[in-house]
């Protein structure tokens, strides 16, 4: 047996050790996987609050889904909709009601730490109005799903023909803070297409590619 065979056969030797080993390492992941990524965000933003309790469809803000590659981050214009009105946990404005009560006076405009940081990215002032001395400025999401630059994948086929939204990210409606639930890898997209087009996708019949040009051009 010459060197080089050696080599090659504790160079293979050493490869199924290490692949024997990963199931083991609990939080190892392949370069390029990112689950259970949940990084801190700019403002404290609870999707179980706002798609669990308050049952907002996922759509309303990442309106982008269902018309374009890329389901986008909902503009702070989105989010002032309802926080034009919505100041401050409904708990804080009845205590803030409650003292006012005791102390006979009006009750104070209660303004949360975290929706204050909206109102300061579209630089209003405490009356809801543009305030010169500020400067408008994008809040600085942290993008948490991320696919390889070589992998094309469109939101719409997706949602257009029903595919829920918690099949790729996981039950969003629970979490505090998101949390990337999925490996997002080849074989979580190619089992899911042949799961689809075996069992059908909600009650129709699908043919979901697994064709290597469907998702790399």
């Amino acid at each position: 047996m010459n060197t080089r065979t050696i080599t090659n056969l504790l160079l293979v030797g050493i490869a199924l050790s290490i692949l024997a080993l990963l199931p083991k390492l609990s939080g190892f992941h392949l370069p390029g996987n990112q689950q259970d990524y949940q990084p801190a965000q700019p403002i404290a933003f609870s999707h179980r609050l706002h798609a669990g309790e308050l049952s907002v469809q996922c759509l309303y803000c990442h309106s982008g889904a269902e018309r374009s590659r890329h389901a986008g981050i909902p503009s702070t214009s989105v989010c002032m909709n309802c926080h034009r009105f919505v100041t401050t946990t409904f708990g804080a404005v009845r205590a803030e009601d409650e003292l006012a009560q005791k102390e006979k006076r009006d009750p104070r405009r209660i303004v949360s730490p975290e929706i204050q940081k909206i109102y300061d990215a579209m630089a209003l002032d405490a009356s809801m109005n543009p305030d010169r001395s500020k400067s408008i400025k994008p809040v600085s999401w942290t993008r948490i799903h991320n696919l390889p630059d070589f992998v094309y994948f469109d939101h719409r086929r997706h949602v257009n023909v029903g595919v829920e939204c918690q099949r790729c990210h996981g039950p969003v409606e629970t979490m505090e803070r998101v949390t990337q639930v999925t490996d997002l890898s080849m074989g979580f997209c190619v089992n899911c297409h042949r799961d689809a087009t075996k069992n059908g996708l909600n009650g129709k019949t699908v043919s979901a590619s697994i064709d290597c040009a469907g998702c790399h051009y």
